[in-house]
């Protein structure tokens, strides 16, 4: 049975190059067909909307288990990066930086710190793709705030 349920819209206008639009909720956007396959290459394609969920889903979850652990961050930032090759196959990078306030300890540094390898086995739209063979890697960084 169904405990969770997602229902997007699409449509499209014209051929490869012609144009779509996208939407779920308070997902808006428009689409299209990359310039390497023969579109315009002017809206979001498949693979970043693939990453951005694997990328939301990832930092969703470090939120929630920063939280669950009480550790006060005074910013969280986050970047991924995506390729593809045929030696290496899909592979995604989450680059996320944790910074805590100037007071924080040494205890509070390596639990912010292993948050990131729990966030990675806890997200589920991770785990789906790596059971398609996608490599998700967590390239992690917790630093002190400078702000005395």
């Amino acid at each position: 049975m169904d405990q969770s349920k997602t229902t997007l819209k699409m449509e499209w206008n014209g051929n490869k190059s012609g144009s779509g639009k996208v939407e779920a909720g308070y997902l808006k956007t428009e689409i299209a067909v990359p310039q390497s396959f023969g579109g315009t290459g002017e809206g979001t394609e498949p693979k970043e909307l693939l990453v951005t969920s694997a990328a939301t889903c990832f930092m969703m979850t470090l939120v929630g288990m920063l939280e669950a652990r009480n550790l006060a961050v005074e910013s969280l930032k986050m970047h991924s990066e995506a390729s593809v090759s045929k030696e290496e196959g899909f592979k995604i990078t989450h680059y996320p930086a944790i910074v805590l306030p100037t007071g924080a300890n040494e205890e509070e540094i390596q639990s912010a710190d292993r948050t990131f390898a729990a966030a990675d086995r806890n997200c589920d739209v991770g785990n789906m793709l790596k059971k398609a063979g996608v490599q998700i890697y967590i390239n992690g960084d917790v630093s002190l705030s400078k702000n005395a």
